[in-house]
């Protein structure tokens, strides 16, 4: 494998010296987020495997092209799972995509985003070194800030070639439990009343006048929560399904070719007002929008709630996807880009446009 680094690492020289651009892919399960994908295509994907994995620690340690399939079935069989529920997408989807693109599923509200559980990183920037950042045990802090700035950050910043993560107990017992709610209104007043409350959620969706709550625990915990709760069981295997569809987007709601918007707000904002299904999740934290309505509307109802809004799949990718940043955040991350990449040569413009 060293090999093989070693070789990544005098190709981004070359690149770097003759002004060309590179485009880093892994399992291309993302390959539709963001802005349009352009350069040299350089693939991962050889890049795979397990390095470390200690159960008894919580921490993994794993190449960046392995699937994250594969290391989701090791920790399974330990009992352990990356408890942010990592969107696969495809079947490709691999551990250093999850971690660039910096996407959670459902359980992100109850236990945390990707770079909360990001301990360490090996990567080679845009010199062609190969820097190590982080450690592999959960209470060392040296360069950590920098390992969990590569979540989401869609390549731009190096060539991740392995990843050092925390991992958890898969939780002994969880119910999914089924309430009707009119509209966004209802369902977000119930979620905010329960957030209020000591009950076991570790997540949750409003969809098409269905309100779901998934609890996790101890049995006891989520027994009495259920007592406490009432509403509808779901049958286990429906529930999984459920919450595998939110994750993957394989829903019905994530189907067709209208522009779909990932709008990330305050749990306890208003209801958008805005043409268009909606799905909530999260609490209400996170809420997707399939919509014709334009940009600019969208993003001033967002913003007057407090929120930013993301062009997730569809619509115009040569514009901003992402919410627009202000002139101070714009700096930060053209000074964290020419640190990393001062030449331009991972992944240009997929952030945003002359990053």
């Amino acid at each position: 494998m060293d090999e093989l680094i070693q070789a990544w690492s005098e190709r981004v020289r070359e690149v770097a010296a003759r002004g060309g651009q590179l485009r880093i892919r892994g399992g291309g399960s993302k390959d539709f987020y963001g802005r349009e994908p352009i350069g040299e295509l350089l693939e991962t994907g050889a890049c795979r495997g397990i390095v470390n994995y200690e159960p008894s620690e919580l921490v993994v340690t794993v190449r960046a092209g392995t699937p994250l399939a594969e290391l989701e079935g090791a920790l399974a069989e330990q009992g352990q799972m990356l408890a942010f529920e990592p969107p696969r997408f495809a079947a490709g989807s691999t551990v250093g995509g999850c971690v660039a693109a910096g996407l959670a599923g459902p359980r992100r509200a109850a236990v945390g985003g990707v770079r909360d559980f990001v301990l360490g990183a090996r990567l080679i920037d845009g010199r062609g070194d190969v820097l190590r950042f982080g450690g592999e045990v959960m209470k060392n802090v040296a360069g950590y800030d920098v390992s969990r700035a590569l979540a989401g950050s869609l390549g731009t910043l190096g060539l991740i070639v392995e990843l050092s993560l925390k991992v958890l107990p898969r939780p002994v017992a969880e119910a999914t439990l089924r309430f009707e709610a009119d509209d966004e209104a209802d369902a977000l007043h119930r979620l905010n009343a329960w957030a209020g409350q000591p009950l076991p959620i570790s997540a949750s969706a409003w969809r098409r006048r269905g309100l779901y709550l998934r609890l996790s625990g101890a049995s006891a915990a989520v027994e009495a929560a259920q007592a406490r709760l009432g509403g509808e069981g779901v049958d286990a295997a429906e529930a999984a399904a459920l919450w595998a569809g939110l994750r993957d987007h394989t829903d019905t709601f994530f189907s067709g070719s209208t522009p779909l918007w990932r709008l990330s707000l305050p749990s306890d904002a208003l209801a958008l007002a805005l043409d268009g299904e909606q799905l909530v999740e999260w609490g209400g934290a996170q809420r997707w929008l399939r919509s014709e309505q334009p940009v600019a509307d969208i993003r001033r109802r967002v913003e007057s709630l407090g929120g930013h809004a993301t062009l997730f799949r569809h619509g115009d990718r040569q514009g901003s996807c992402f919410h627009p940043l202000s002139e101070a955040m714009m700096r930060l991350q053209r000074n964290l880009k020419n640190a990393f990449d001062p030449a331009g040569v991972f992944n240009p413009g997929r952030l945003y446009e002359g990053l």
